[in-house]
């Protein structure tokens, strides 16, 4: 029997400690936050994607960035597994569109429990309000941690301290610099899966506007980057929402050097020829009505202003005057909504990190660092990432459980 220690009560430390645990093992956990699972307890608005139920090859697809680093820790605990594990452990899960998957409570805290449960079935030690703030190194082994200076031994360590987002619960990089302290490349970290920030003054009028079903694309000039067809959300800064958020790790080494071209497609289930067709359709009914008046029908209240302004229609010209031309510029406006992209918004608008420690410095086959000798790492604080779906916390899942397995 290892006496191990866990660095982390997040996703992926607490999955480390249950996988430790089961195991065999004398597990520690130490958390300097005043409870576990704090950022589980926000995620996707408090109701938690567990993981994504698409096929296990799948999740490859994605991830954005090192998915070969994962091939060994999915395979060793995949989606499939991830939700038998809580179906097992009492809390019961159900799957939505996208095949995202969630707790049929839809209580976030519904998942910590059932991690917190099934540490004590296996008799994890934990210790809340402890910060760790060092490693003890000898001869390129680790032999245990520093814990509000004083000093704690063990034979193994895993460090699970998350990356820099959502600051507020407690991810401030302290694992990084850690990891960097003893010889680790941590590479540059930035905020992903994060809104956009805007440089049109309009979207400020559709704030709190949510769109279901559009089409986005973004261009770097006239090369397409990215896209998409989902939710988009307007917020009184730029554009956010699954389908942008997504987005944001696809462009985000590339956002920070120029400003990038957001087409939204309002509606993309119709071809110009049709849509043309409906609009002729709807001018007919509304063929004495001011032009402001006719469009009802096609878009939400809040959204019509800005249509008409970037139509170049007067808003109070008469249906039945409205030329060929016009028309044609309304239905380019509703195919070809567009935004210039001027940035990201911060770490704590960020679902995730983008960056962290280098892959090249770690086993992928048991997460042990290749640099010191019984020192592990899971999660976030690894440099690999997704988009949203509740594939970030399969990665929590999968790394944390592999870590826990392999020592």
């Amino acid at each position: 029997m290892s006496k191990v220690i866990i660095i982390g009560g997040g996703a992926a430390g607490m999955m480390a400690a249950i996988s430790a645990a089961e195991n065999g093992n004398d597990v520690h956990l130490y958390e300097k936050n005043e409870k576990l699972g704090k950022k589980i307890y926000i995620t996707g608005k408090g109701r938690c994607n567990v993981t994504n139920g698409c096929d296990v090859e799948e999740l490859f697809e994605h991830i954005v960035t090192n998915k070969k680093f994962m091939y060994s820790s999915i395979y060793t605990f995949d989606n499939i597994r991830v939700q038998e594990f809580f179906e097992n452990a009492g809390c019961p899960l159900k799957t939505e569109r996208g095949n995202r998957v969630f707790p049929v409570s839809d209580k976030s805290y519904d998942v910590i429990n059932a991690l917190e449960r099934s540490m004590k079935k296996y008799k994890v030690d934990i210790n809340l309000f402890s910060d760790v703030t060092d490693l003890i190194i000898e001869d390129n082994v680790v032999k245990g941690i520093v814990v509000d200076g004083k000093k704690i031994y063990g034979d193994k360590v895993i460090v699970a301290t998350g990356g820099y987002s959502y600051q507020s619960t407690g991810s401030t990089g302290e694992g990084h610099r850690l990891a960097a302290k003893y010889g680790h490349n941590v590479t540059k970290c930035s905020p992903a899966l994060v809104p956009f920030n805007v440089k049109e003054e309009d979207v400020k009028e559709l704030q709190g506007l949510s769109l279901r079903n559009c089409s986005i694309a973004i261009y770097d000039g006239n090369r397409k980057l990215y896209d998409d067809f989902g939710e988009l959300l307007f917020t009184h800064f730029g554009v956010s929402g699954p389908t942008v958020l997504s987005a944001s790790s696809y462009v985000n080494d590339i956002i920070k050097k120029k400003e990038l071209k957001l087409i939204i497609d309002l509606k993309p289930a119709l071809d110009e020829q049709t849509l043309d067709e409906r609009i002729r359709r709807d001018f007919d009914e509304n063929i004495n009505k001011n032009f402001a008046n006719s469009l009802d029908r096609l878009f939400p209240k809040s959204l019509i202003p800005v249509i008409i302004r970037r139509s170049l229609i007067a808003s109070d010209k008469k249906v039945n005057e409205i030329t060929r031309e016009e028309r044609k510029n309304l239905l380019n406006t509703i195919k070809r909504f567009e935004f210039t992209l001027t940035g990201l918004r911060g770490f704590n608008e960020a679902i995730i990190t983008h960056g962290g420690i280098n892959v090249k410095d770690i086993d992928s086959s048991t997460m042990e660092s290749k640099i010191i000798k019984n020192l592990y790492f899971a999660g976030e604080m690894i440099d690999v990432d997704a988009v949203t779906g509740g594939f970030n916390l399969q990665i929590a899942w999968s790394t944390g459980y592999l870590a826990g397995l392999s020592v």
